[in-house]
């Protein structure tokens, strides 16, 4: 099928849709995109080597579409784009979550907003609204501010605040909550099956606290929820985002679905047909991208919403009312672009020392001499990828010249790790210890050999503190590493 630009129907399909490209610059296809219709980009690590660079970017594409909205999957913490090659200098939700300052939250919201801002960035997929409750998630953990209902819901809304008062719009994720899942729905579909009490008391609580902030954007989770709707996940569920989401919880700023390629959609629907799927739902605009990056995306999905409107599947009024939700976000963001503050802050950094737990909690004798690190490390999830460092060894480096990092992915880790250590001090970092039974039994051997093992716990501290000295970061961001690397060092 071929499309015509000028048509209204394909400028409407277009506009909804919120694509990813390839490169450090824009292609040709998407700049002749956007001054066909597309309103929306997002940007990725791919994309991503300098904020000079990004800065540039934004500007190529404004000068083919001066409101484009310019989407990133910035949280901080694990998940950065911004900072993709270096590690966050923010520490993420959990850390923010575990110091409990509201106002601290909103301030580092703030920060990273302001840098998104200044690099031409008006739409953040952030933040994690998601309550934290199964130990087990393998995709949500450090991503959310925890695992208490009333705590996550206070700093989502300070987060909401804070990020859009730098003139940057917020994209609440994941509901109507990603927290009591045990898969990842980049792989597979999860399912949660909880009451309508629970949910309502626990998952939704969050969503309506950013409601009431003024969310800008709200992005769906790719989850069935059978007391919701027992056949359709969350993102194609007219049950949840029309009823619930826009009826009682009374939303009406955009809603974005999650990443349309993820296994979840793609597997079980394909992304043409789960795209017109969301929309007849009541999303209002398609984010696809994370691997699917060139313009035949483009137009297969823009064909596909085209044709469904004119075979009567999706209501022609439901694609222009999502493109006009869209176009609103864009004017709200051109508006409040003059919120932005100039004024650069260090406080992700001091976010990070203060979200430290440290066991015991009585002074101990710094190391003056370059300790041998052994950072245990799990499969990343496809939403942090394995693109980005994280550890303590780069930071202790710096501090204790000579410090050397192994990397260890099974129990060989730990008598590969007492061999090369020799006489050095052991540092074991390790992410979710609670969730990889390798991992602790690693850290059984270390301990029962080397006692005077330093232990510092990357993710969410469900285990047991031990070793000589343990520190819990709550989060595996650059500034998590630099703040536990000064506490080992004494700095």
């Amino acid at each position: 099928m071929t499309t015509f630009a000028s048509d209204t129907l394909t400028r409407d399909a277009l506009t909804v849709l919120q694509p990813g490209f390839p490169g450090t610059t824009a292609p040709d296809w998407l700049l002749r995109r956007l001054g066909e219709g597309l309103a929306s980009v997002g940007l990725f690590g791919r994309n991503i080597a300098t904020p000079e660079q990004v800065a540039a970017l934004t500007a190529q594409l404004r000068a083919e579409r001066e409101d484009v909205l310019v989407a990133i999957d910035e949280e901080g913490g694990d998940v950065t784009r911004l900072e993709v090659r270096t590690g966050s200098s923010f520490p993420g939700n959990h850390a923010l979550g575990a110091v409990d300052d509201v106002d601290l939250t909103r301030a580092v919201a703030h920060e990273l907003g302001r840098r998104l801002a200044a690099c031409g960035v008006n739409f953040d997929w952030a933040p994690s609204a998601d309550v934290n409750s199964n130990a087990a998630n393998p995709v949500i953990g450090v991503r959310s501010f925890g695992a208490d209902t009333d705590l996550v819901a206070r700093h989502t809304a300070a987060y909401v605040t804070g990020l859009q008062a730098a003139g940057v719009a917020a994209c609440t994720k994941h509901f109507p909550g990603h927290g009591d899942t045990a898969i990842d729905s980049h792989e597979a579909m999860p399912r949660i099956d909880l009451d309508l009490d629970v949910l309502s008391e626990r998952e939704l609580i969050p969503f309506r606290a950013a409601i009431a902030a003024g969310s800008r954007a709200i992005m769906t989770a790719h989850i069935l929820v059978p007391a919701l709707d027992a056949g359709l996940p969350a993102t194609l569920s007219r049950p949840i985002l029309s009823d619930l989401l826009r009826g009682e919880l009374g939303y009406d700023g955009l809603i974005v679905t999650d990443g349309m390629e993820m296994q979840a959609i793609a597997s079980a629907y394909g992304i043409e047909r789960g795209s017109v799927l969301a929309l007849a739902a009541g999303a209002d605009a398609i984010c696809v991208g994370g691997g699917l990056n060139d313009e035949n995306t483009v137009r297969r999905l823009c064909d596909a919403l085209v044709t469904a409107v004119r075979t009567g599947e999706l209501p022609e009024e439901r694609l222009a009312e999502a493109a006009e939700r869209v176009r609103a976000l864009a004017r709200w963001t051109a508006s409040a672009a003059s919120a932005r503050n100039t004024e650069p802050s260090d406080v992700g950094m001091v976010a990070a020392r203060r979200a430290l737990r440290v066991t015991p909690t009585e002074a101990h004798t710094p190391l003056t001499e370059p300790p041998y690190v052994i950072a245990l490390s799990p499969v990343a999830n496809i939403a942090v990828g394995d693109e980005t460092p994280w550890g303590v060894g780069a930071e202790l480096a710096e501090l204790l010249p000579g410090t050397e990092t192994a990397d260890g992915t099974d129990e060989s880790a730990a008598e590969t790790t007492l061999q090369a250590a020799g006489d050095r001090r052991i540092v074991a970092v390790v992410r979710d210890e609670h969730r990889h039974e390798w991992m602790s039994k690693t850290l059984d051997t270390l301990l029962r050999a080397r006692p005077d093992t330093i232990v510092v716990e990357m993710g969410v501290p469900q285990s047991t503190p031990r070793g000589a000295l343990y520190i819990a970061t709550h989060g595996a961001a650059r500034v998590c590493g630099r703040a536990a690397a000064e506490v080992i060092a004494g700095q």
